[in-house]
């Protein structure tokens, strides 16, 4: 009897190593149609059993109930292995799209640090070329308007610039990510003052289509005193703007190299020559619909002030880098 029992696990161990190896066929074979291998595979079995002595057992009634339960675990084993291969691509896929949006952030900060060096430098130019994170570069000169208003609440009421200053986009080719509303760097202000605030506004929005990393410049404003004048305080209020509005119009997917110049510095100054004794002036930004405010402090005598207020513009161009 227990002979009988050892040879009878020998011969199910056999029939399942067969059947593995014919289900890894199976797997590489896909171009066949199923009822054509499930009639090749019962073939197959039957060979197998008639080889260990079951022919007569599989000509009996009860014999139908072997192929019929091999069947079964063979169709669940290969449920298994469809629903396991699945799972491994969908977390492949997971982890390939988190190193390609991880990649774009770093592209798009790498390319705000050499893009900062160039500023208020005439002449000067770097180059920088983005990697291939699947999505879509875009330098659009002609979006991100900003207004600046100043005001001291009394006779000073003036809008002192209003244009589109440009942006750098990269659309991700991904429908969602959990870093939407993330500042990468900077923050949501649309001015600073000289507190050391960065001018880079780096952050994730939700695109019409599609997330993108929006890469903007917001003013920053910053004061001195000058002296008397006329027995009045002389003050200087100086906003500094970063203009990417005579760049190249571009959109492109893959490796993408660009040159980052520094056209021209412009100073525009408008005076304000008061009588009274203003406390201080606000100054008002709008960067593309998004509203902001400084409040500069104005030092006077009780002849009044004079206030010099200067628009320092940086024209800076990005353009298709051919090597």
């Amino acid at each position: 009897m227990l002979i009988e029992t050892n040879w009878l696990r020998v011969v199910f161990f056999s029939v399942i190593r067969t059947l593995l190896l014919h289900t890894n066929n199976l797997i590489h074979s896909y171009q066949l149609s199923l009822s054509h291998w499930l009639m090749e595979e019962t073939k197959k079995l039957i060979t197998v059993l008639n080889k260990h002595g079951f022919a007569k057992l599989w000509r009996s009634r009860k014999a139908i109930a072997i192929p019929a339960t091999f069947l079964i675990l063979f169709i669940s084993m290969l449920s298994i292995i469809s629903i396991t291969y699945y799972f491994a691509i969908e977390k492949v896929n997971t982890r390939s799209t988190s190193l390609k949006i991880a990649t774009a952030k770093q592209d798009m900060l790498s390319f705000d640090e050499t893009l900062l060096p160039v500023l208020w430098q005439p002449g000067s130019a770097r180059t920088f070329e983005f990697s291939d994170s699947g999505g879509e570069v875009n330098v659009q000169p002609s979006d991100n308007s900003l207004i600046i208003n100043v005001t001291d609440n009394s006779d000073v009421a003036a809008t002192i610039f209003n244009e589109t200053i440009g942006q750098v986009m990269y659309e991700l080719p991904y429908s969602e990510t959990s870093d939407t509303g993330l500042f990468l760097k900077g923050d949501s202000r649309t001015i600073t003052n000289q507190s050391g605030s960065v001018i880079t506004q780096l952050s994730i929005r939700s695109g019409a289509e599609h997330p993108e990393i929006l890469l903007r410049y917001r003013p920053t404003a910053s004061y001195t005193t000058a002296g008397v004048e006329n027995d009045k305080t002389v003050n200087n209020v100086r906003i500094y703007v970063v203009n990417l509005n005579s760049s190249e119009t571009i959109a492109l997917f893959g490796k993408v190299p660009l040159k980052i110049s520094c056209v021209t510095t412009q100073i525009t100054t408008t005076t304000y020559d008061l009588s009274y004794e203003p406390e201080t002036l606000l100054v008002t930004s709008i960067l593309d619909g998004a509203s902001g405010q400084v409040s500069i402090p104005v030092s006077s005598t009780t002849s009044g002030a004079i206030i010099n207020v200067e628009i320092v513009l940086c024209n800076i161009t990005i353009q298709r880098w051919v090597r």
